[in-house]
This record gives C-alpha cells, sequence and structure tokens, in this order.
C-alpha cells in the first residue's frame, strides 16, 4: 500500500539523522520487500531545501506522480530520502501554496524571521533556542556598529566556532596537500560580507537595472547571511548523509536484492547527497544505473580530475562518476538565481571574501566577479570533465542518452519560474524533467 498522501506504489522513505545513521525500521522494511514486490527499477529521489518530512514528501508525491504514464509497463519502486534539512519559509517554491506568512514576509520592510522559519532553525539546530532569539531580535532591531556581533551568533548557530568542528564535508573541490580550514564565509568582516550580499539582492531585484540606485544597507544582507551560513551546514549535512549513509544502504540493497537497478536522484543539496552516496558505495557495487542531478547545489568541478585554475587541485568526486553503471545527467537552468548569483558568491566567500569586496570596489559586476570559477552544477552543469556531453532538453527528449559518463541537459525552457532570491531552483515538477530521469536509466 503506499503511505498516505503518496502518489504511486510501492515506495519506502529513509530517514537519515544529521550523522548519516539511518531509521533501521525502514531500511530492513525495504530490503525485505523491494524483491518480494517485484521491482525491477528503483528510483530514490533525495530532496534538498524542505524543513519537515511533509514538505519532502509533498515533493516526491508530485515528481513521481509524472512517472507511472510514462513507463506504464516497467516495474517501478520508489524511495523518498529524508534527512535534516531546511528551508526559509519566505522562499517561493513554484506551484506550491504560499503561506501567510511567506505573503507578510514579501510585503515586510524589515528581514524578520517568520514563526516557521525560527521553528525550523530550531529542528535544524537544537539547542540554540536562546541565539536563535537573539539573531532574530538584531534582524528586527538592525542596531548600529552590531553586524560583528551579529556574525558571531549566526557562528555559533552552526556549530562553526573557533575549536569547534571544521567542515570537512563542505569542500567541493581539493586542493593536494592544503590543509582545509574555516571558510572566511565564517570568518572574515560581517559588515563587508552583508554589505556584498545586500547589493546582490537588490541586482537580483531590479533586474540588473541601476538607474537611481543607491547603495543598500549591510542589514540588507544580513539575513542571507544567516541563510548562507545554514546552507553551508546543510551542504556539510548532505555529503555525510550521502556518503555514511544512503551510500551503505545501496550496498546494502545490491547484497538482497542484486537484481534491483538503483537510480539515484537529487534535487538541489540533494544533487550533492546522492553523488556523495557514490563515494559510500561498497567496492565491487554495480548497481546505481543513472544519477540525475536536478538543480545540484554544488561545485560545477567536484567531479574534475584537475581544475582550469588550478592543476594542484581537483573535485572532491572525482572519479565518482565511474560507479554509476550508466550516465550522471545534470540538469541545469540559468534561471536559477539561488545558484547563478548568490551561491557562487557564498562560495567565493567561503574562500576568499576579500577578493569579492575588492571586485565589487572596483565597479565590476557579480557575474564578472564570479565568473566561472565559484559556478553551480544547476546553473551551467557539470565542468571539466572529459568527454562531458551537452544537450537542449527537446533535442535530449528525442536522443538516446549516452551509456555512461557526465551528460549536461539545459533544462531552461522549463525550469524558469521563480522570484527572488531563489529564482527557478525549486521548479523542477515538470514531465519533461520524469522522462529524463526514465531516459537516463532506460527505464521502459
Amino acid at each position: 500500500m503506499a503511505q498516505p498522501a503518496m502518489s504511486v506504489t510501492p515506495y519506502w522513505e529513509l530517514t537519515f539523522d544529521a550523522d548519516g545513521d539511518i531509521d533501521g525500521r525502514e531500511r530492513d522494511r525495504l530490503l525485505a520487500e523491494v524483491g518480494e514486490r517485484g521491482v525491477r527499477d528503483l528510483i530514490v529521489f533525495a530532496h534538498g531545501w524542505n524543513n519537515d518530512r511533509s514538505g519532502a514528501t509533498a515533493l516526491y508525491s508530485r515528481f513521481f506522480a509524472l512517472v507511472p504514464e510514462l513507463a506504464a509497463q516497467a516495474k517501478i519502486g520508489y524511495v523518498g530520502v529524508i534527512w535534516p534539512s531546511m528551508r526559509f519559509c519566505d522562499e517561493p517554491i513554484p506551484d506550491f501554496p504560499k503561506s501567510v506568512v511567506a505573503m507578510e514576509a514579501e510585503a515586510a520592510p524589515v528581514p524578520a524571521l517568520d514563526k516557521d522559519t525560527r521553528h525550523a532553525l530550531l529542528e535544524t539546530f537544537p539547542g540554540r533556542a536562546t541565539v536563535v532569539d537573539q539573531i532574530a531580535r538584531m534582524l528586527d532591531q538592525r542596531p548600529e556598529n552590531e553586524l560583528e556581533e551579529f556574525g558571531r551568533l549566526v557562528r555559533v548557530l552552526v556549530e562553526l566556532v573557533p575549536g569547534g568542528p571544521q567542515p570537512l564535508f563542505a569542500a567541493d573541490t581539493l586542493a593536494e596537500g592544503v590543509p582545509q580550514s574555516e571558510p572566511v564565509l565564517f570568518t572574515g568582516d560581517t559588515a563587508a560580507l552583508c554589505d556584498e550580499f545586500a547589493q546582490a539582492l537588490a541586482a537580483l531585484r531590479s533586474g540588473g537595472d541601476t538607474e537611481g540606485f543607491s547603495l543598500p544597507n549591510p542589514w540588507d544582507g544580513a539575513k542571507e547571511l544567516l541563510r548562507q551560513a545554514t546552507y553551508y551546514a546543510m551542504k556539510r549535512r548532505a555529503g555525510t548523509v550521502g556518503e555514511r549513509g544512503l551510500g551503505r544502504v545501496v550496498g546494502q540493497l545490491a547484497a538482497s536484492a542484486p537484481a534491483v537497478r538503483v537510480h539515484l536522484v537529487g534535487h538541489s543539496f540533494g544533487g550533492r547527497l546522492v553523488s556523495f552516496a557514490l563515494r559510500g558505495l561498497p567496492e565491487g557495487v554495480h548497481t546505481v544505473k543513472s544519477v540525475t542531478l536536478l538543480q545540484g547545489a554544488f561545485s560545477h568541478y567536484a567531479f574534475a580530475a584537475r581544475l582550469p585554475y588550478d592543476a594542484h587541485a581537483g573535485g572532491v568526486l572525482q572519479g565518482q562518476q565511474n560507479r554509476v553503471d550508466g550516465p550522471l545527467v545534470c540538469c541545469y537552468s540559468h534561471f536559477d538565481s539561488a545558484l547563478g548569483t548568490i551561491y557562487p558568491l557564498a562560495s567565493r566567500m567561503a574562500d576568499d571574501a576579500q577578493g569579492v569586496v575588492e571586485g565589487a570596489a572596483e565597479g565590476f559586476g557579480i557575474g564578472e566577479m564570479l565568473g566561472a570559477k565559484w559556478g553551480a552544477m544547476g546553473h551551467d552543469g557539470v565542468q571539466a570533465v572529459s568527454g562531458t556531453r551537452a544537450y537542449k532538453l527537446a533535442d535530449a527528449l528525442v536522443s538516446t542518452l549516452p551509456t555512461s559518463g557526465c551528460v549536461n541537459i539545459d533544462v531552461a525552457a522549463v525550469v524558469k519560474n521563480g522570484g527572488p532570491p531563489a529564482g527557478a531552483h525549486s521548479d523542477i515538477v515538470h514531465r519533461e524533467l520524469a522522462q529524463v530521469v526514465l531516459a537516463a536509466g532506460r527505464i521502459h
């Protein structure tokens, strides 16, 4: 039986905690039932910026509902991955009803934290109620000369404090022989960082029209600093859950039901999660037949053996596409402003915020400053991987996709709706994208 509010059957959920530990009962149920149900192809979907189980399952229900009529004869099973992520509740999701708090947030003159976002922060970072209250109060009051204190509180919230845990799983590119350190995003001049975010947001909301433009208040970027700090923590967590959690489960599934073909699908940080699951696969497991990334929120160089700008550095997932017995398909859209502007700006800050500040002072636009170096998968696809094939969506839907290697598909023809700051980042429930998943996995 399908679970309540789920559009397809058989459907299973796999719930992981922040350390990648799984709900054992859910895992055992999947391992016991998937073979009994006659499943040949198992589509495993990992969500991105959702703050609770209901939001994730709503996404899965809507996306999976598109599949059966496209492959009516296929014996398909479905898995929804639930992991402790969060989404700021003022971010619009295309085709999802807007909540009252979201509409109120749009009209609010200050970037105050609404009740739902505060609750999400408390769920995501337990034991930090006092810190969340202080952050919310400062966003409301915007006290002069206290941005540095705001930055300190943000670092305390996400546990990136001096002597605290290092962000080992957040890096998407690694330099040989260079130890990782805390990113400047969390250690630099908070006022300068907030000012950069404020200018980027102003540019997004004006559509690039600078006539009558005045420099925004750095406090206008404070909420974005908080958003990116929490997303940085979620990015690190996604890698942990993928490698230590989902990868192991796929390995166990291969042992108990070796004939089941697994197809990994990830949206946003869920794309990072399923990609890191490849690193967690036990040796000799060849049951992953496709990976499809929908607006993947991680570096477009993650799979590169060498970076174009640094011969001594490569992607943290270099060569992992070879663990797939089929293609790794990356769907991207230039309408995704979360990944086209805010993500690379935050990524640059995570390495060298001073460079961003200096670039802005010299009059360069955000896009010119960041260029290709800090881009995301979901904005322009996999980069610097030899043999990568590229398609427009319309061509991909009438072609036979490659049987291995990386494949980029420009899906801007359908992934195009959404307002600032995220743009079309969550506009992924489309029949055409379900077709891509089926084509990548050769599911008929």
